[in-house]
């Protein structure tokens, strides 16, 4: 076991305060870090009989630097070899620190001027809520807010969830996760 000297402990603590206080950070007023979604963000369809909205988002200290943010919700349990894309907005001007609830309807009447959806793989631009395999166990849903380098991404208006990816992670500064839960038996 290896002892550090006192001085460098408590200055590696004092050195760390700060940052704790300036943490970028997502929160949500309808869904909650390791909790189980409800049925406002099951899919409708695929067997699945949910409202499909989108859960109000927040983030707060976004780092200096940001020019925009980007919104992912990735589900890395989907039995695709993939994972699933549930929803992509991009280019959410800097100046907004949230999403109300169902900002993610495909007509995008409650996304911010200049955001953009990108495609699901349900296949439409818009929020895909929750719906893993009957019997499948528990699957984790990752919205992951990006503050971005960047003002804009020009993107295909065709493009992949993969691709909107890749562009957001190429010019992702800082990023906060709130992972939620959902399972049907």
């Amino acid at each position: 076991m290896r002892l550090l000297p006192v001085c460098c402990i408590t200055f590696s603590l004092f050195g760390t305060l700060p940052a704790v206080a300036n943490t970028f950070t997502l929160t949500s007023t309808d869904i909650a870090q390791g909790a189980t979604m409800n049925k406002q963000q099951e899919f409708t369809g695929f067997g699945c009989s949910g409202a499909n909205v989108s859960p109000q988002l927040s983030w707060l200290n976004p780092p200096a630097g940001t020019k925009s943010f980007a919104i992912t919700v990735y589900d890395p349990d989907a039995p695709t070899g993939s994972g699933w894309w549930h929803w992509q907005v991009v280019n959410i001007p800097a100046s907004i620190n949230a999403l109300a609830s169902d900002a993610g309807n495909v007509e995008g009447k409650n996304l911010p001027m200049g955001s953009e959806m990108v495609g699901n793989d349900y296949g439409y631009k818009g929020f895909g809520g929750a719906c893993p395999p009957q019997g499948h166990g528990v699957h984790h849903y990752q919205f992951t807010v990006h503050a971005l380098s960047v003002e804009k991404l020009d993107l295909p208006q065709d493009a992949s969830g993969a691709l909107a990816g890749y562009m957001i992670n190429a010019n992702t500064i800082a990023s906060s996760t709130l992972e939620a839960l959902y399972k049907r038996d």
